[in-house]
């Protein structure tokens, strides 16, 4: 758990008004180093989509926002719970300040006395972070709390070569250069969080009262510049990441629907007329991955499937799977499929792709969908995919059913990491 500092407890009096505490994520569309990148798929959740949750499930506050000048920001962010409000577009400039911004949000939620701003690119952050955090504005009399993290680095100072000057240390003598299990290091902001009382901003951080920082172990502080970051903070938030509360498990079954999802939703015909699908050898591969890992996987067409049962048999066939054809309700079938191996819905991953399929991906342990679901499959899914329907989408929400696994099977002892890596 994080360290923190803190001062003798401060509890208000009973007779006091509760203040309204709001979470506000800003997420400007115009980022300029990678574009939209507030709701680019980080390990299948939109950016932004980590920090709504963790927020949405932190016991303290009293609402979430997220403020934004773009449109599909507005419906990722809604689509995620979070409550949206419109930025002007005088604090949408290039050069507009987060502080700008969160003055205006101000003016326009007159009932907020506390602001937590959480920043969207910090996708590792939990909702005890943010209780912890607010806890010491509101219990321990704080009127600003921001989150850092320890770094174990050397620094030395900026020279000008032309000028023929030697760069010094700034933190340690060279002399007696400390070891790093000797040194404790220096705490930096890790731009996770920044959280203050409404009168603090209404003055523009002139006086900032009572000011306090919160530590975040180095395996939570992700902060996404650049695109390059990327497949780093995909490592890290399988890991570390806050997944909800629902516990990750070891699912013992994939039902996977056929159109749409196994295959590309189209129909082909041949010139002699024979009904042809477009399969992904990838995808096929995947199924035989998680039969490889004891995971049972049963394919499953509605009842106004396009795909052809005897194509949709042929499928199944071929990667040795049972096939449910034409279901009229998907939702009795996986019941009863449930009853007869005596397992439960949290035992079920459900990779489906249309409004037939949004109540199983609503009740299963793990639920995904391909990149161009429809917006009602995308919210019940726990997972969206980067990749198109019969071009790996089944291939890459198998790979993170078993990243899954291996992530219960394997449970990281926190006390053993190697922090001097982060």
């Amino acid at each position: 758990m994080e360290n923190k500092k803190s001062a003798p407890s401060q509890r208000k009096t009973s007779n006091f008004k509760k203040p309204h505490k709001a979470a506000l994520i800003l997420a400007r569309g115009g980022s300029k180093g990678i574009p939209l990148k507030n709701i680019k798929i980080l390990a299948g959740v939109p950016l932004i989509g980590w920090v709504v949750r963790a927020a949405l499930n932190s016991e303290t506050l009293d609402s979430v926002w997220v403020s934004t000048d773009h449109d599909e920001i507005e419906r990722v962010a809604k689509l995620w719970g979070a409550q949206v409000i419109r930025r002007s577009p005088e604090v949408s400039r290039d050069s507009s300040s987060s502080l700008e911004t969160i003055q205006e949000f101000l003016r326009l939620r007159p009932e907020v006395d506390i602001v937590c701003h959480i920043q969207a690119t910090s996708p590792c952050l939990h909702p005890y972070h943010i209780n912890e955090a607010l806890n010491m504005i509101t219990d321990e009399g704080y009127d600003y709390v921001f989150s850092v993290v320890r770094r174990h680095q050397f620094r030395w100072s900026e020279v000008n070569k032309e000028e023929g000057k030697n760069t010094v240390s700034l933190n340690m003598n060279p002399a007696k250069r400390p070891r790093r299990q000797d040194w404790a290091g220096e705490l930096c902001e890790n731009g996770s969080f920044y959280f203050y009382k409404r009168e603090i901003l209404e003055n523009g951080l002139k006086q900032c009262g009572r000011v306090a920082y919160y530590e975040m172990l180095p395996e939570h502080s992700v902060d996404i510049d650049v695109d390059i970051d990327w497949p780093v903070a995909e490592e890290r938030v399988l890991r570390f990441g806050y997944f909800g509360q629902m516990k990750p498990a070891h699912f013992r079954l994939l039902l996977c629907s056929v159109s749409g999802c196994l295959t590309d939703g189209q129909m082909y015909t041949s010139t002699s007329g024979e009904e042809l699908v477009s399969t992904n050898t990838r995808d096929l591969s995947a199924i035989r991955m998680l039969q490889d890992e004891d995971t049972e996987v049963i394919l499953i067409s509605s009842s106004d499937d396009p795909v052809p049962r005897a194509l949709a048999a042929k499928l199944a066939q071929k990667v040795g799977c049972t096939l449910r054809y034409s279901v009229v309700d998907k939702q009795a079938e996986v019941d009863h499929l449930l009853k007869d191996r005596n397992l439960q819905w949290e035992d079920v991953a459900y990779f489906g792709s249309d409004t037939q399929d949004v109540a199983c991906l609503s009740k299963a342990g793990l639920s995904g969908v391909p990149s161009d679901a429809p917006a009602a499959a995308v919210v019940a899914a726990k997972y969206t995919c980067h990749s198109l329907p019969g071009r790996g989408a089944l291939r890459e929400f198998a790979q993170h059913i078993l990243l899954l696994k291996k992530k219960v099977t394997s449970k990281t002892d926190e006390d053993r990491i190697d922090r001097n890596y982060f």
